[in-house]
């Protein structure tokens, strides 16, 4: 009986570190993620140069907002911390644009648009920042490898 308690553990005991073992990021995802982020990274840029252009003119904007959707699925499968809060980001774009197109006179902008707008364009940097750690390669170790494993196995069927 000892034997039989002994010889199971360790096969318990080998099989957690045959799951536990380092699991490096999936190459085809991650030529994709590289993908979705570069084409996010530019329309962001882009967005931020045309705040830029409307913090100079006072003249409203219409941003950028078409990467997002074509690369929303790839980002929220490889990165999805990021994915949400880029989606934020995506989904208050309708609210800085009317904050800009609202103008006082003398091109004044209220201060409740100006904290919209401002909040916007800080929030494009945090997610441009995001977008560009999510990059840095992610190889799980011990027990998240293993959950990894079995989440992707349970999926599977």
């Amino acid at each position: 009986m000892p034997f039989v308690i002994g010889a199971l553990a360790i096969a318990i005991a080998a099989a957690a570190a045959w799951l536990a073992r380092p699991l490096r990021p999936d190459p085809a995802g991650r030529a994709e993620l590289d993908a979705a982020v570069g084409a996010l990274d530019r329309e962001l840029a882009a967005n931020l140069e045309l705040m830029t252009m409307f913090d100079q003119t006072k003249q409203a904007v219409v941003l950028e907002n078409g990467q997002f959707a074509f690369h929303r699925s790839v980002l929220e499968r490889e990165a999805p911390a990021v994915a949400t809060s880029v989606g934020d980001l995506y989904a208050r774009i309708p609210d800085a644009e009317s904050a800009m197109e609202r103008r006082g006179p003398a091109n004044s902008i209220r201060d409740a648009d100006r904290r919209v707008i401002e909040t916007w364009e800080g929030d494009a940097r945090a997610a441009q920042r995001a977008l560009r750690s999510s990059l840095d390669p992610q190889v799980l170790r011990g027990w998240h490898a293993a959950i990894a494993r079995l989440h992707v196995r349970q999926t599977a069927r």
